[in-house]
């Protein structure tokens, strides 16, 4: 059995099968939480877009900067499908299409349901389905501390988000909308779960997460191109689309990735839940917006939720 100071990229079960090591989990956290920070930036910035700069286009522009930044600045990341079984290659494919179809529906779905309910369902939904997805192919099984900590994530940042439209009882859902958030958190989940199975088997995560989002910056193109792209070419258009694609997608995915290594896809998607609460408080410290105390409540229980997800744990032995 490896010691404490072997590689976390890979060990390998009793049946020969590679599975991922993990670390203290705060050494997974970390920089999960960090991108989750870098994240909670990108509904401030979109809103500095130029106006008539259609969001799905905006976020398309910031995903395919950003994904060929990975890509070519990932060494090994054009020949990992090389070095990959037929199996893997096949992964590695449906991790591209999962991470383009994040932003195909997640910003559609924003304009049908606005901001908050789409940020609701997408985010609180991933570790639900991150951990279904987990069980259904024998990856993991969800933990009591995991189920405990992402239940009460999810209702704190529901409170958070939704506090200052709970009075409007007249406001109607969206189900096309609704529906659009839910395959957004399935995307989210999906291409974590993928991440993160590749980055156990033993390739390194940076080139893992260099070719998906590669590929996938391949397959939003023609979304951005399809439209006017007149906006790109101004100061704060392009000023947007840089903080997009190199802190929100650039940055973000490579300490995300890393993140992988040492910890579960169904921890990392909880640890996520950090993001509405960065993006709430600049909304307040820059935006000037106003939270209710309901809303810092649900920002306490969130804290809280992550802080008992990530602490000290026993190593569950096979």
């Amino acid at each position: 059995m490896p010691s404490r100071t072997s590689s976390p990229a890979a060990t390998r079960s009793a049946s020969g099968e590679p599975q991922a090591h993990h670390a203290n989990p705060v050494t997974g956290a970390v920089p999960i939480l960090t991108a989750a920070v870098l994240w909670g930036t990108t509904g401030t910035a979109s809103s500095l877009a130029p106006a008539g700069a259609p969001a799905a286009a905006v976020g398309s522009a910031g995903l395919t900067l950003g994904g060929l930044l990975l890509f070519v600045s990932t060494r090994g990341a054009h020949s990992l499908p090389k070095r990959y079984t037929s199996g893997e290659r096949w992964l590695l494919l449906l991790g591209a299409v999962t991470v383009a179809g994040y932003p195909i529906s997640f910003y559609p779905a924003v304009a049908r349901s606005g901001v908050a309910v789409t940020t609701v369902i997408a985010l609180g939904s991933a570790p639900v389905f991150a951990g279904l997805l987990a069980w259904i192919t024998r990856q993991a099984r969800p933990t009591a501390r995991w189920a405990y900590a992402t239940t009460a994530a999810v209702i704190g940042c529901t409170v958070l988000v939704l506090a200052p439209d709970l009075a409007d009882a007249t406001a109607a859902v969206d189900l096309t909308g609704v529906a659009l958030a839910a395959l957004a958190g399935l995307s989210y989940a999906a291409y974590s779960l993928i991440g993160g199975q590749l980055i156990a088997r033993g390739h390194p995560s940076g080139a893992v997460m260099g070719a998906m989002f590669g590929g996938a910056a391949l397959l939003v193109l023609p979304v951005l191109l399809r439209g006017d792209a007149q906006w790109l070419v101004t100061s704060r258009g392009a000023a947007v689309v840089g903080h997009l694609a190199v802190v929100t997608t650039f940055l973000a995915y490579r300490l995300f990735g890393y993140g992988l290594r040492h910890t579960t896809a169904q921890v990392a998607t909880t640890l996520t839940l950090a993001e509405p609460a960065v993006a709430a408080v600049l909304g307040v410290a820059v935006l000037d917006e106003r939270l209710p105390v309901l809303s810092w409540c649900g920002l306490a229980v969130v804290g809280v939720s992550l802080a008992f997800l990530t602490g000290s744990r026993r190593r569950e032995q096979s």
